[in-house]
């Protein structure tokens, strides 16, 4: 698997996997062929793919953990900005079918409803994700503070959780919800679980070189 993922024509194909759903529904908004309300199936398909996006991207590290896979980590930048990518246009199909562009509108608009309130401030918080999402910008950083400010991921995939889970509760329709934030709890408690291991392992070889240090400690 690992030298499929090295294959030069790797990152292509995701690419255009990745873009696969936008042109579905651009081509469906081209033709009409949306339903009776193209306009909520644009917002709620770009929202949906956001959210798909975002769990892609948190499943990169778990998945190439368990299987050794570890030219995955060559497609979690794309993945992050496909994530960026179809939240823009999440914010841009609300801005311009729902609100027609008109700015005090939306900011009315976004204090009125905790929803769209939540969503914008994950959008916000994508921002210097997506503009960092470059080795010249690991480089002006560094790798500590760069590693630092994409842990906003964490904050972000719960926010985009929050997000849905209050769309969907008008009309009390939680089973898709559910299912997101249990993949969500999954990814994120590998991750956990991880470094809990991780610290026991540093805390009992820091043990163990202690008690070599000091061999008559124990007498």
């Amino acid at each position: 698997m690992n030298r499929l993922l090295l294959h030069k024509a790797a990152k292509p194909v995701l690419f255009l996997l990745c873009l696969w759903p936008f042109a579905r529904l651009l081509v469906g908004a081209l033709t009409n062929s949306l339903g009776a309300n193209p306009a909520e199936a644009l917002v709620r398909g770009t929202g949906d793919w956001t959210l798909r996006m975002l769990l892609f991207t948190l499943a990169v590290t778990p998945l190439r953990q368990a299987t050794g896979w570890h030219a995955l980590a060559r497609m979690r930048r794309m993945l992050g900005l496909f994530t960026f990518f179809y939240a823009m246009w999440h914010f841009l199909a609300f801005a311009w079918l729902d609100m027609g562009f008109d700015p005090a509108a939306i900011v009315k608009d976004i204090g009125k409803r905790p929803f769209i309130l939540v969503g914008s401030t994950a959008l916000l918080l994508m921002l210097p994700l997506a503009a960092t999402s470059f080795n010249a910008a690991i480089r002006r950083l560094g790798a500590a503070r760069w590693q630092r400010l994409h842990q906003l991921i964490y904050i972000i995939a719960p926010l985009g959780i929050l997000h849905f889970f209050w769309m969907r509760a008008g009309k009390r329709l939680y089973g898709e919800v559910a299912l997101y934030a249990v993949i969500l709890a999954l990814l994120l408690g590998w991750r956990l679980l991880r470094r809990l291991r991780a610290s026991a392992r540093a805390s009992a070889s820091a043990s163990r070189n202690t008690r070599g240090a000091n061999p008559g400690s124990a007498g």
